[in-house]
């Protein structure tokens, strides 16, 4: 039996069971994203502007240990592995993530994550006064395995967390921390501040801070009540979760269609990630995150990073300044990413991905025009700093944070931990080949390396206009619905409730996916 006040609450629910911005959401959020996405955006740029101060440390190391300098390809060697490790690092981190989270849970995982940070931490900051370069390229694997694992576990937490009506602008909270991690570590790397010979290996160590608040805070803060209802059967935890985090106590709505969900996918447990790359009822759904992982990571934006710098100094910016330029564009990344986070629900998620890597597309076509020309027509470094700074705007509103968005919204609670682990995978190991090709890429081909990006940019945009619906707003039941279709799979409706759809010949009954409106 209801009472006035409570049909009063649950009709103001309903109206806007749009579900609002609620201080625990807000706080979960920003110490999830601080905690884990933004460590992984620093330790992204951290070493780029100490690189002569370690590389030093490393010559001096090896001269005290045997008496003789180290040889000129054993250093490029050494300084290759220390860079590149930490996306190798972030790949065998995103092959943790299935386990870890059915085990553990989201939040769980998230706090566990933060000892190899801090550990890693400890080990690069005392690397110096132990003499060992060797404990920074292990640590930097370290550190991958842990950006690896935050990289995919934070847009899995917060969009489980989330009413629908918000998972974009919150999914997208992890992608503004990453580039708030790439900012804070271009500023605190300048030669004025910790990126000189006393400084580095401060600027390595204090990375384990952002760690150490997560691991105090986050403790008090509600799991995934999808977690706790689905995989946990924990209905009273779940509930109390969700009303901690939407603010209101008629939280029965939700945790309806949760249960729907639970008994749908009772029959078929979790799926590993074989069940989830030989299941028809979702061939579209994966193939459509292989292809954004692979257009985020392989449309160049390390490519322009690299090259962000010599741009400047060909279009006049004196060498010391160059540093300050950089910082520029990192500001620029965040702003724009921080944009997203607004115009995301209104705009939606399809516009911003065809408009980003559209921008993306464009500016490498002109770039490869302005590399080859600058030699030539004096201005045209000019239109080289334009086409950087259009590149940034593509790649943070579009390119960047919406494919993490659009995992946790194609897929269910029993594929989603599946679908994250395959999505991060390919998302590290592609960041790791352009690491590891494109310094050959850009000897060999020069500026035309940038027509490789252009063409990749096209493929994804052709893919995306194609194949990838709209997801805002809608329930994943609708977005099941869509991808149904795509998947030529049936869906029988019975009183708005998604039924077995049969997916393979022979009878084997496909996955019924049902589906949360506030998931």
């Amino acid at each position: 039996m209801k009472l006035k006040g409570e049909k009063q609450e649950s009709s103001d629910h309903n109206e806007g069971s749009k579900g609002k911005m609620t201080p625990v959401l807000v706080l979960v959020a920003l110490i999830s994203a601080f905690g884990s996405s933004f460590q992984y955006g620093y330790n992204v740029s951290v070493i780029n502007s100490p690189a002569p101060y370690m590389q030093d440390f490393y010559n001096r190391t090896y001269l005290n240990r045997n008496g003789e300098p180290m040889d000129s390809d054993f250093q490029t060697l050494l300084w290759s592995l220390t860079v590149s490790m930490y996306p190798l690092g972030g790949f065998f981190g995103s092959l943790m993530v299935w386990p870890l989270v059915n085990n553990c849970g989201r939040k769980g995982t998230l706090l566990l994550n933060n000892l190899f940070s801090i550990g890693a931490a400890v080990l690069m900051g005392t690397s110096e006064l132990a003499k060992t370069f060797e404990v920074i390229i292990f640590s930097r694997v370290i550190m991958g395995i842990y950006a690896g694992l935050a990289s995919n576990v934070v847009p899995m937490f917060l969009g489980e967390l989330s009413p629908k009506n918000l998972r974009g602008a919150i999914g997208i909270i992890p992608q503004l921390f990453i580039t708030v991690g790439i900012l804070v570590a271009q500023i605190l790397g300048l030669n004025s501040i910790l990126g000189n010979v006393k400084g580095w290996p401060v600027l390595l160590g204090i990375t384990g801070i952002p760690s150490l608040i997560q691991l105090l805070t986050l403790p008090f803060f509600p799991e995934s009540p999808r977690y706790l209802l689905i995989q946990k059967g924990n209905e009273e935890q779940a509930r109390q979760a969700l009303r901690k985090l939407r603010g209101w106590n008629d939280v029965d709505g939700e945790i309806e269609e949760m249960r729907q969900e639970d008994r749908s996918e009772r029959e078929e447990g979790q799926f590993t990630v074989l069940s989830l790359c030989t299941f028809r009822g979702l061939r579209w759904q994966l193939i459509s995150i292989i292809v954004m992982m692979m257009g985020q990571q392989l449309s160049g934006i390390n490519g322009v990073f690299y090259y962000a710098d010599r741009i400047f100094e060909s279009a006049g910016v004196d060498k010391n300044n160059v540093q300050y330029v950089t910082v520029s564009i990192g500001a620029i990344n965040v702003v724009m990413t921080l944009l997203a986070v607004f115009i995301v629900e209104s705009l939606g998620r399809r516009i911003l991905l065809l408009a980003g890597f559209g921008l993306c597309c464009v500016s490498c076509a002109v770039l490869t025009l302005a590399l080859n020309l600058q030699t030539t027509v004096s201005w045209m470094s000019y239109i080289s700093i334009v086409c950087v700074i259009v590149y940034i705007i593509g790649h943070a509103v579009g390119a960047s944070p919406i494919p993490f968005v659009m995992i946790t919204e194609m897929f269910l609670q029993s594929s989603r931990p599946a679908a994250f682990m395959v999505g991060g995978s390919v998302h590290w190991l592609c960041n790791f080949t352009v690491g590891l090709v494109f310094l050959y890429m850009e000897a060999g081909l020069g500026p035309y390396s940038f027509l490789i990006f252009c063409a990749i940019c096209l493929a994804t945009i052709v893919y995306i206009f194609f194949i990838v619906p709209e997801t805002k707003n809608k329930t994943f039941m609708e977005i099941n619905k869509i991808m149904a279709k795509r998947n030529k799979v049936e869906i029988q409706e019975d009183k708005e409730e998604l039924k077995d759809f049969h997916a393979v010949p022979g009878g084997q009954e496909g996955k019924k996916e049902t589906s949360s409106s506030e998931l």
